[in-house]
């Protein structure tokens, strides 16, 4: 029995508050932090305490590579995917890229990393940037799907972000509220094709903070036009929705926490996640316990199926794949 909310806890061990809140049937995940790692030791016993509150909590953590790695003191520092892209054997290093994040992020007893960005790099928005595979959709298609099929070879379930496109919007959604005035033939012809390409491939959607006031008045993540019509119509998905940060400033625009889980969950979403922010949290619970809200579908299959060896640095897939990072030089 899953909860719609994923929470965070302050800090690297649990406090009995957090305890208390992750108690709640409404509660259905908690994401990690870089406040949250200090080593995979630590991580390992934070997951086992977390496990021993609430052993059905999705585990999560931002492990894309590049500048988007919570995980750091003890991991492998990976690239920035767009650096993939310079390479002759960028779809192979790709897949490699997905299995080692994915390897390591299982092994400390995590479920899922919430990748691949499948945003278009269009070098406008700072946010987006070296996070994206390619600028082009069919190559960040390609590379993206590699991505996936080494995080699914490691037992982890892949999350596609930021829908329908974060690559054009200039302004950050965690400081500000993005605005892309594009029509929705534009961003069908472009920033959709990765997500509709890879639609059977990904296990979940994050959708993006982002108002394209020529299909919808809302951001993404509220729109039902976004979420129903168009992810689950047109493009027939099927897997889990999870919201971006409903703390962020892009979701500000619909009113307060409890205002924030209500509007995203009437629109589609499965899960909606509230971080950095325990009051915020606090009354996005509170929403939740008044909704009824019926337990989401398919979160199961975001659990993580892979080993919990800690020994997957002497395995022949982790050689060979770490050799060849160091050989297209993208990793020390």
């Amino acid at each position: 029995m899953y909860g719609s909310l994923m929470l965070d806890v302050h800090g690297t061990w649990l406090t009995a508050e957090d305890r208390q809140i992750l108690r709640q049937p409404q509660v259905g995940g908690l994401i990690l932090f870089a406040r949250n790692i200090e080593d995979p030791r630590q991580v390992r016993e934070l997951c086992a305490s977390i496990r021993a509150v609430r052993p059905d909590l999705l585990l999560a953590v931002d492990q894309e590579g590049g500048r988007v790695q919570r995980l750091r003191q003890g991991f492998l520092r990976l690239p920035a995917m767009h650096a993939l892209a310079d390479n002759d054997n960028a779809e192979y290093l790709a897949e490699q890229c997905g299995w080692l994040m994915a390897t390591e992020v299982l092994a400390v007893g995590l479920d899922l990393s919430f990748a691949p960005v499948l945003d278009l790099d269009y070098q406008r928005s700072a946010v987006v940037g070296s996070r994206s595979f390619a600028g082009n959709p069919e190559l960040a298609t390609t590379l993206a799907g590699a991505f996936i099929r080494g995080m699914a070879a490691a037992g982890m379930a892949a999350t596609g972000k930021h829908f329908p496109g974060h690559g054009w919007a200039e302004a950050d959604s965690h400081v500000a509220i993005p605005v892309d005035e594009r029509s929705l033939e534009q961003i069908r012809g472009n920033d959709l094709i990765p997500f509709q390409r890879l639609s059977t491939q990904l296990a979940a959607v994050m959708p993006a903070h982002v108002i394209y006031p020529q299909v919808d008045n809302q951001p993404a993540g509220f729109s039902r036009r976004w979420l129903q019509d168009i992810l689950r119509g047109e493009l027939g998905f099927e897997g889990v929705i999870f919201s971006d940060d409903l703390s962020m400033a892009g979701a500000h625009v619909v009113g307060d926490a409890a205002s924030r889980i209500e509007a995203a969950l009437s629109a589609g979403c499965d899960m909606g996640l509230v971080c950095n922010d325990r009051g915020a949290a606090e009354l996005a619970l509170s929403a939740a316990q008044r909704l009824k809200v019926q337990p989401p579908k398919g979160l199961a299959r975001m659990r993580g199926q892979g080993f919990a060896s800690t020994d997957y640095r002497q395995q022949p897939r982790w050689l060979t794949a770490v050799a060849a990072l160091r050989t297209a030089q993208l990793i020390d």
